[in-house]
């Protein structure tokens, strides 16, 4: 349990770091939107669980990070509400959609792939 609690914070703390570096990445002229959640699932796989929940709400922890990092940036021109965003989120070019979904990708894989198995090796 100790563990889980530890890689959720872990995993908040990364994606915070994400956000962060994301946007002073695009000050340099880069696009990486997939940063937020691939932190997430770094920070997170430092600490090994054996629950797969973790894993799911790194999933989600990251696709919040990455849809929230997005929003900030650019937020529709008739409507800049968070709201109004993920009503519309299926509008985004095809590149900001890939990034995303490949940050979700390793929030959830990175964490679940570090789990100890059954056998009680590591």
């Amino acid at each position: 349990m100790k563990s889980n609690i530890l890689a959720l914070i872990a995993a908040v703390i990364g994606g915070i770091a994400g956000y962060i570096g994301f946007f002073w990445i695009y000050k340099q002229g880069f696009y990486a939107l997939v940063l937020p959640g691939g932190l997430v699932g770094i920070a997170a796989s430092q600490f090994k669980s054996k629950s797969a929940a973790v894993s799911v709400v790194c999933g989600l922890l990251a696709l919040a990070f990455g849809l929230f990092a997005e929003w900030k940036l650019r937020p529709f021109i008739r409507d800049d509400s968070l709201g109004y965003f993920l009503t519309h989120v299926h509008q985004l070019r095809g590149i900001t959609l890939i990034m995303i979904v490949a940050g979700v990708a390793l929030g959830f894989w990175l964490p679940f792939s570090h789990r100890n198995d059954r056998s009680g090796r590591s």
